[in-house]
């Protein structure tokens, strides 16, 4: 990925913004908790930002939101293009590099993923603890860019705990039912086999998705706190018995628009830099 690409999608942004964000979000399929909490909210198309990825999967509306939330400037990128598009894994994390040089400190990752883990449930909140990269690719493969991150990036703690446990909390002060455990990502696009989601249960995955893993490692690698909300939109195949369609994978997700946007609002309320 070259560096002026992405400091010119930057310069265009900083430009309508008007103010370096604190904290970033890119949201997933059929999420969009945001308009209600944020003041002074104000709409960017994908396709008018220099280079950047625009997606095409329902589901995702690749626009910019931004404004404020308990006056800490905030931004929101609705929708994420995905590798199993064809996109390369540059094109992928193309919006986290515009993130990291915005000047956010923190991003937030949400995702519609499937649970794996029996005690969880559709239609609950998952905060990410950990994950496992089985996508087949890694978007740090190539020549490092050292105004970006170091060659080698540790991976003890990509979800920051600081995060997590301010999440657990908002969840628990606005009484939303959530849960805690390891996402896997999969290239996609087909939904995964009963086998892969007991191989996926045996190597201790909680939930599986198409996503996140990828943003994760690229903020990481540019210095930002990550934290990491799974909507469980569905249960895992072969465990329900049913097939999956992504028609009620986003129906689900939509509905846990108002849980989300309560569980953000205040996360926002507590938020500490």
């Amino acid at each position: 990925m070259e560096f002026d690409l992405v400091e010119q999608a930057k310069g265009y942004l900083l430009d309508k913004i008007g103010t370096t964000p604190r904290i970033a979000m890119i949201m997933g399929s059929g999420l969009s908790a945001v308009d209600e909490i944020l003041l002074g909210a104000s709409r960017i198309d994908y396709s008018a930002i220099p280079h950047f990825p625009v997606p095409k999967v329902a589901g995702h509306r690749g626009q910019v939101v931004h404004g404020r939330a308990n006056n800490i400037p905030v931004v929101v990128f609705e929708g994420r293009v995905h590798y199993y598009e064809g996109n390369t894994m540059d094109q992928v994390s193309f919006c986290t590099r515009v993130i990291g040089r915005l000047g956010a400190n923190t991003l937030i990752l949400t995702n519609a993923s499937g649970a794996i883990n029996p005690s969880f449930v559709r239609g609950q909140l998952m905060i990410i603890t950990d994950h496992i990269n089985l996508i087949g690719a890694n978007p740090l493969i190539g020549p490092n860019e050292d105004r970006w991150g170091t060659r080698f990036v540790d991976q003890t703690e990509v979800y920051d705990a600081g995060l997590r446990k301010k999440l657990k909390e908002a969840g628990q002060y606005c009484e939303v039912h959530m849960c805690e455990g390891v996402y896997a990502a999969l290239a996609g696009p087909t939904y995964e086999t009963p086998a892969e989601i007991r191989f996926l249960r045996t190597i201790g995955a909680d939930a599986v998705g198409m996503s996140t893993v990828p943003e994760a490692i690229v903020a990481r690698h540019m210095g930002m706190r990550v934290a990491g909300l799974s909507m469980l939109a569905n249960v895992a195949a072969g465990i329900s018995g049913k097939p999956i369609n992504h028609e009620e994978v986003l129906d689900t997700a939509s509905q846990m628009n108002a849980d989300l946007g309560m569980l953000l609002q205040r996360f926002f309320e507590t938020y500490e830099p």
